[in-house]
């Protein structure tokens, strides 16, 4: 038991996974995987509430030099990351102190988007409410993040309320992913620090 909790938060975690698994292999998760890598201009990340798994692939792709953003599909704006995840953090040498979430409904898109999910679940949201904001995702795209992971992990379940042992876990499966994702996306590395809006926005919903 000590085992799943470390490696997947919980038994719902390690059944969630295995249905992203049986997912990704009868083909399912054809719509998540990325079509057209030379159109992203930014990496938006997007989990439940956009304190912990978002927030840190967040700073992690700040860090790198890439053109981000990120959000939570139910969340208060302004809210802060939980101490257990800030520790998680720290013991990885990210500061997430400075981080606050941002809500879907406050989220402004831009053409060139790529959402990057945590849940196949949260995807198939983040498709539907696009769809319904914009009216088709012929300027973005949806994908999971854990695709990019090593192993790949289409499931990258939610640490809130788990084990610091967990949340040891997971942020280390969410940079390693984003780490690999910068490779896949160069063109998205910005010089000097800064970073100026990386495309048009498409719409907001106040």
């Amino acid at each position: 038991m000590n085992t799943i909790k470390r490696r997947f938060g919980t038994f719902r975690g390690l059944v969630r996974t295995a249905l992203g698994y049986a997912e990704l292999a009868s083909g399912r998760l054809a719509p998540f995987q990325l079509k057209d890598p030379a159109a992203v201009r930014r990496v938006v990340f997007v989990c439940h509430g956009n304190i912990c798994r978002s927030a840190y692939a967040h700073q992690i792709a700040n860090r790198l030099g890439m053109q981000v953003a990120s959000l939570g599909l139910s969340t208060t704006t302004g809210n802060a990351s939980p101490k257990v995840a800030l520790g998680a953090a720290k013991r990885l040498g990210i500061d997430m102190a400075a981080h606050r979430a941002c809500d879907w409904r406050d989220f402004e898109v831009q053409s060139g988007d790529l959402f990057l999910v945590m849940e196949v679940r949260q995807a198939h949201e983040m498709r539907r409410r696009l769809v319904q904001r914009l009216g088709s995702l012929e300027h973005v795209q949806v994908s999971l993040l854990g695709l990019w992971g090593q192993p790949v992990m289409p499931h990258l379940h939610d640490p809130y309320t788990l084990s610091d042992a967990y949340f040891d876990t997971c942020f280390k499966r969410v940079e390693l992913s984003v780490e690999r994702l910068a490779k896949a996306l160069p063109q998205l590395r910005r010089a000097g620090g800064g970073f100026d809006a990386p495309g048009a926005a498409l719409a907001r919903q106040g």
